[in-house]
């Protein structure tokens, strides 16, 4: 498995709504992070603070100019949604996430151990 590329596939099929939010993420952001939470409405975020409405992009996703490469402007204010992925080989495929490689697809059993091991400072212990 590569390491993140940065091609952004991730934050552009979950921004539309696809991702949720704690409380503890949107007390944290009214808080500390107000810039964040105006973009917060009824338990739900990426919502344009002037309609009301869902935003297609994240707002805090940028293009780097003239790359395929992106950044998050809230990296490490992200929800943890954001942090925790990517969960699954299925999830990574079904991106069509870049950081497989075909042995990943050949042994997904591998392939999810390879995974977990990556990520484990990146998503919470089980207790």
């Amino acid at each position: 498995m590569k390491e993140c590329n940065q091609c952004g596939k991730c934050c552009v099929n979950y921004s539309d709504g696809g991702l949720s939010v704690t409380a503890d993420e949107v007390e944290y952001w009214e808080i500390f992070r107000p810039h964040i939470s105006n973009f917060v409405s009824e338990g739900k975020i990426w919502i344009d603070p002037d309609t009301g409405k869902q935003l297609k992009r994240c707002p805090w996703l940028k293009q780097l100019p003239g790359e395929e490469k992106y950044i998050c402007d809230i990296y490490f204010d992200r929800p943890d949604d954001c942090k925790h992925y990517p969960v699954t080989i299925e999830q990574m495929i079904k991106d069509e996430c870049e950081m497989l490689e075909p042995r990943d697809l050949a042994d997904p059993a591998q392939g999810q151990s390879d995974l977990d091991l990556l990520m484990i400072d990146c998503r919470p212990s089980v207790k």
